[in-house]
């Protein structure tokens, strides 16, 4: 240790202190999410929490996560009761009539299978199952989230003659 009058010189370059770096998941938390926010945002949102919660070990980053999951899965439930904006029907039409629709069978009701991630992120938040069933109903949330988001991304419109078309159904006019 040097004194006060000791003849060593302060090497400036040592005293640049380095930048602390923000964990993801306090980078996830301070996303804002509410109604503004289109489809696509707001699924991408909840596959983020789902994604770091699957990972994450420490009860108050994982209520945490649950918490923004749970608001996430409220702002879907506005969003999916919206029209599509013109720029997500873009995203979801394609040129070919012959696209492979990879839709599950499962997934015929979008708000429900939105309700059961829903329900599952109350019962993550509720911390009343062994460390083995919060691991089993995590895994499971993680996978119905992703599930729900593929198929809300699938493409749902052809472009034909007529005009815009579902996809394996008939040709309606004025679809947005």
């Amino acid at each position: 240790m040097a004194n006060a009058d000791s003849t060593t010189t302060t090497n400036t370059e040592n005293l640049v202190f380095q930048p602390v770096t923000e964990s993801t998941i306090a980078k996830l938390l301070k996303i804002p999410l509410g109604a503004s926010h289109d489809l696509f945002q707001v699924l991408d949102a909840c596959e983020a929490y789902v994604d770091e919660l699957i990972e994450n070990e420490d009860i108050t980053e994982r209520m945490a996560l649950c918490g923004r999951l749970l608001a996430g899965l409220e702002v879907l439930r506005t969003v999916l009761k919206e029209p599509l904006p013109e720029h997500l029907i873009q995203q979801l039409t394609v040129e070919d009539d012959n696209f492979n629709d990879n839709s599950h069978a499962l997934c015929s009701d979008s708000e429900t299978i939105r309700e059961y991630c829903q329900g599952m992120t109350i019962i993550l938040l509720n911390q009343q199952n062994t460390a083995e069933s919060q691991q089993q109903i995590t895994g499971l949330l993680f996978e119905l989230v992703h599930l729900l988001a593929d198929d809300l991304k699938t493409p749902r419109f052809v472009r034909t003659a007529d005009g815009l078309a579902m996809i394996n159904r008939e040709a309606r006019s004025g679809i947005h």
